[in-house]
């Protein structure tokens, strides 16, 4: 029974010495635990962890200075010891001027002013490295930007550059204006790219931003809701662009229907009705694969329609305005487009809805202008038109009717059956075209006025293209491959094609307009040499419209107007239609026009396209000139 109450006893002494040990690891645990938790805080706690070090260091030697006497004879009180104690620790030197002391002082000094050394170098470490992640931390582009009225551009696309450089331009008259870009990108690789690519930005202040638009949080970065306006990329290295643009929409118009208009693009027009109920009316979307093949028309019927096309949609030049203020609420549209000195009138807009080349007697009233000018500044000082039109000499000659045409399509890409069903439309009936291709599955879309036939074959061959360009022909466009091959490729391919097309038309003695579409802007050089009429670059193209409709969103239904079928749409016609040969003021062109129930915009000499001159401006005109209008047919 005793051997029993002792074991028992001892194992309870047993349990409290080690209940002891246990509460004693458990407490210094705690103690670490919230050391290292006040550590992982970063550089503030680390500064503030070696203040405490140091104010304890010098406390210590001050009070051990004082209590000893190590200064021998001095009268110093502890607030001294304590600032001499501070220039000890933080100064290695002051040890030199401490002659005349006893050596003991001196030793102690010492002993401080190394303890003072490692707090001081790793004082100096722990800032160096704070620095060095917060600058790291900004180069990741993860701060918030604090900018109002400024453009956002979501997404990373090659059309990229072309928008800063358009929007630089448009942003001249502003004050200090921002751009702010958010990509799923490196934030410096992003920056050294715009540098290459846009080294002149016009003052400008781009500001890049990492992570994903589809992500609320990230999207937050770009301060989007305080905006004057958003654009949304289609991204290039994306499988399905379409969906991140709809996500990234969704982000977007998550708290409803305020904020600033956003300009979308959208590259499947299957995706266009779904992105539409999204945004609603805070959105424009742009179809890229209708919109490249519209244009790609427009241009293939008549020489030099590319660069009058470009003139418009650039701000490098002559651009589209709204006149809201004119003072011509009494005069006929007819009186309005011959009024301004410096400025084209080429329709107006009424109930929101704009209307190109109206009816010369219709009323303005209070419908606002559509203008062609130089810059939206010019437009609150327009001067009256200096010379009125000479009707003496207005063109006599008449319209032709129109005879059926045979067109050759070489290559064939997603936007081969938009460009069929468009040259359909302004096809006589009885007209001919040609399809030729090395790759894809031809699917001809509903025709009306087209006979199609399709031969399949090399595109790049000689013989083959030889057989195929007849002296008939009242057309040639050639399409890139762009869903079989690389862009560059495709490119590469379309330029061969194109020298053995104009040699083979050159040799035959045939002058037929050909026109091609490029993907990248940088082989458009490379196309001059095989002297093709005209260019089309779907990226540059695509990329100039989103920007000015971010600039004005009622621009959309203008450009929808001008690339369609309905409507008035621009032609470069006979000078001799308008204006009889020889030196002719600009307005008389302007009458011309006008007596066919059309608008001038411009004019074609040579290789060059004029668009939007001075009405006093004297033109010597021969027969091959052109006449750049906008009309019905």
């Amino acid at each position: 029974m005793r051997r029993r109450t002792t074991q028992a006893l001892s194992a309870r002494q047993s349990e409290s010495s080690g209940g002891k040990d246990r509460s004693e690891i458990a407490w210094r645990a705690r103690l670490r635990y919230a050391f290292d938790n006040s550590m992982a805080k970063g550089t503030p706690a680390l500064i503030a962890w070696l203040t405490v070090a140091t104010v304890v260091l010098i406390t210590f030697f001050a009070v051990l200075t004082l209590v000893l006497g190590l200064r021998g004879d001095s009268d110093n009180g502890f607030a001294d010891e304590v600032f001499q104690a501070l220039l000890h620790a933080l100064d290695p030197g002051t040890v030199a001027g401490d002659t005349g002391t006893p050596w003991r002082f001196i030793i102690t000094m010492l002993a401080l002013t190394i303890g003072g050394l490692f707090i001081v170098s790793a004082l100096i470490g722990v800032i160096a490295a704070g620095i060095d992640a917060k600058i790291a931390e900004l180069q990741r582009g993860r701060s918030i930007v604090l900018e109002t009225e400024h453009t956002v551009i979501l997404g990373w696309s090659e059309s990229i550059f072309t928008i800063l450089s358009e929007l630089s331009i448009a942003n001249e008259s502003r004050k200090r204006p921002v751009i702010v870009v958010l990509a799923d990108r490196d934030k410096v690789e992003m920056e050294e790219a715009i540098r290459a690519k846009v080294p002149d930005l016009r003052g400008t202040r781009v500001v890049c931003r990492s992570g994903s638009p589809m992500d609320v949080d990230d999207l937050a970065l770009s301060s989007h809701a305080s905006a004057r306006s958003v654009i949304l990329l289609a991204p290039d290295a994306s499988d399905d662009p379409d969906s991140e643009v709809i996500k990234t929409l969704l982000a977007l118009t998550h708290d409803g229907d305020a904020g600033p208009g956003i300009v979308a693009e959208i590259r499947n027009p299957s995706n266009l009705e779904v992105a539409r109920l999204i945004g609603r009316n805070r959105v424009v979307l742009l179809d890229i694969r209708e919109t490249v093949a519209k244009l790609l028309v427009q241009t293939s019927r008549q020489s030099g329609a590319a660069a009058v096309y470009t003139e418009l949609f650039d701000y490098d030049g002559d651009e589209i305005y709204f006149l809201d203020e004119h003072g011509l609420g009494a005069r006929t549209y007819g009186e309005a487009v011959a009024a301004f000195e410096s400025a084209s009138v080429i329709g107006l807009v009424r109930d929101g809805a704009p209307t190109l080349n109206p009816p010369p007697e219709t009323v303005l009233g209070d419908a606002s202008l559509v203008v062609v000018a130089a810059d939206d500044d010019e437009l609150a000082s327009l001067t009256p038109a200096r010379v009125a039109g000479d009707l003496d000499a207005l063109g006599v000659v008449a319209d032709t009717a129109p005879q059926p045409t045979q067109a050759l399509v070489i290559g064939w890409d997603a936007r081969g059956p938009i460009v069929l069903r468009e040259l359909d439309k302004y096809a006589p009936p009885g007209s001919t075209l040609t399809v030729v291709t090395t790759f894809g599955e031809v699917v001809l879309p509903q025709l009306r006025n087209l006979d199609v036939r399709v031969v399949v074959g090399p595109t790049t061959d000689r013989a083959t293209l030889s057989a195929l360009l007849t002296e008939d022909l009242d057309q040639v466009m050639v399409l890139c491959y762009s869903e079989h091959l690389e862009h560059q490729a495709a490119d590469a391919r379309t330029l061969v094609t194109l020298l053995h097309v104009r040699d083979i038309l050159a040799a035959a003695g045939v002058s037929v307009p050909v026109v091609s579409e490029m993907l990248d802007d940088r082989n458009r050089v490379l196309a001059e040499v095989a002297h093709v009429d005209d260019v089309v670059v779907s990226g540059e193209i695509v990329s100039l419209l989103v920007t000015q409709m971010s600039e004005d969103r009622r621009l959309e239904a203008v450009f929808d107007q001008l690339l369609g079928d309905e409507g008035s749409e621009i032609y470069l016609r006979p000078v001799e239609w308008y204006v009889q040969p020889g030196e002719r003021s600009y307005a008389t062109v302007v009458a011309g026009a006008l007596r066919r129930n059309e608008t001038a915009l411009g004019y074609k000499q040579g290789h060059d396209v004029v668009v939007n001159p001075a009405k006093s401006d004297r033109i010597v005109f021969g027969p091959d000139d052109r006449i750049v209008v906008l009309a019905e047919d």
